[in-house]
């Protein structure tokens, strides 16, 4: 293996890069910068958003490793390859997805992000109507959790229903339902008990919006500065952790959607078709279940070894299978969801 990258003076630009140079090259050599970033326009966007609330907060933002807001941190960590189109790029080409690659997913995450420091900002945890209205802070943050998808207690902003993992993610979720601009949030949720959340955010912002913050620091937490990992080792790691848990079949399955093996046949063999479709089928099987695309690539490149090592073809019209090969997708990543849950992630 080429030896990381080490810079001396300016670092060179991503966009200068080959692919196994960049690769090679340690995430503090990017030379990243917010002000000229790709994600810059959508933080000024934030701001507005803000603005137009009359809330005197604004988070500082820094790049990191992943999206996160640490304790005590009035500000919002986002994932360097955020920071240029060609790590952007990279990114997808690596893990299939870009958590935040466009403009409303990155909104979405900003929002959310930005109640976790706003939290931090005014300590709203510590109050009583806080806890009262989203439940006890200090319930135990867990690794995964279950989430029931029609649980009309809880708003729908981030996939997977994950305003359900904890009080301070429900927080987050409804406050960035609440500063979405056009939500519509009065009516959507009118019919739902999550309103009365919805609610208490618009009084409890009425109340503190022109209150300067007390806790005011604008310290980082794991800046890329000092991540002296390399883009290899990163992905490396990041794609370990992704394919440690996506979706298992069994034979049986690949048997109700191919059938048995048929002696002269001259139909498609089933691992060719399940290559030819698999980009569409991640595309809808990613929307319903809300698993990463790159899981459900793994189980269908895997199925697809297995249908060859089981000689099977497919024996049926291509439609018919293709979407009860999107059935049969979702339905283990549900099985998937049911037994082990949602690991937490932001």
């Amino acid at each position: 293996m080429a030896a990381a990258r080490r810079t001396t003076g300016a670092a060179a630009p991503p966009a200068s890069l080959g692919k196994r140079e960049l690769l090679n090259t340690r995430i503090c050599d990017l030379g990243l910068s917010l002000q000229t970033s790709p994600i810059q326009p959508w933080i000024q966007q934030l701001y507005t958003e803000l603005a137009d609330r009359q809330l005197r907060f604004k988070p500082h933002f820094w790049f990191s490793d992943d999206w996160f807001c640490p304790d005590g941190i009035p500000g919002v960590a986002i994932p360097f390859y955020l920071g240029h189109r060609r790590l952007i790029r990279l990114e997808r080409e690596m893990t299939m997805d870009v958590e935040g690659g466009d403009k409303q997913w990155c909104m979405n995450l900003l929002r959310h992000e930005t109640a976790h420091a706003l939290l931090n900002a005014y300590r709203l945890d510590k109050r009583a109507d806080w806890r009262k209205t989203f439940g006890n802070p200090a319930k135990h943050y867990p690794e995964t959790y279950q989430p029931r998808p029609y649980d009309k207690r809880f708003v729908l902003n981030l996939p997977n229903w994950y305003a359900q993992s904890h009080p301070h993610e429900d927080w987050a979720e409804t406050f960035a339902v609440w500063l979405r601009p056009n939500s519509d949030w009065q009516h959507r949720y009118a019919a739902w008990p999550a309103i009365k959340k919805l609610r208490y955010v618009e009084r409890l912002i009425d109340e503190i919006h022109a209150k300067p913050p007390s806790v005011k620091n604008r310290r980082t937490d794991h800046p890329v500065s000092r991540i002296r990992t390399t883009l290899r080792e990163y992905y490396a790691d990041k794609l370990r952790r992704y394919d440690a848990d996506g979706p298992e079949f069994i034979d049986r399955d690949l048997y109700k959607l191919f059938g048995h093996p048929k002696r002269n046949s001259k139909g498609e063999p089933a691992a060719v078709f399940l290559l030819r479709v698999r980009k569409e089928v991640i595309e809808s099987v990613e929307y319903w279940g809300g698993e990463y695309r790159f899981r459900i690539d793994r189980t269908i490149r895997n199925m697809a070894k297995r249908a060859a090592e089981l000689g099977l073809q497919r024996n049926w019209k291509e439609d018919k299978v293709r979407i009860e090969l999107v059935a049969c997708l979702t339905m283990l990543v549900v099985d998937k969801m049911l037994k082990d849950g949602f690991h937490i992630t932001l």
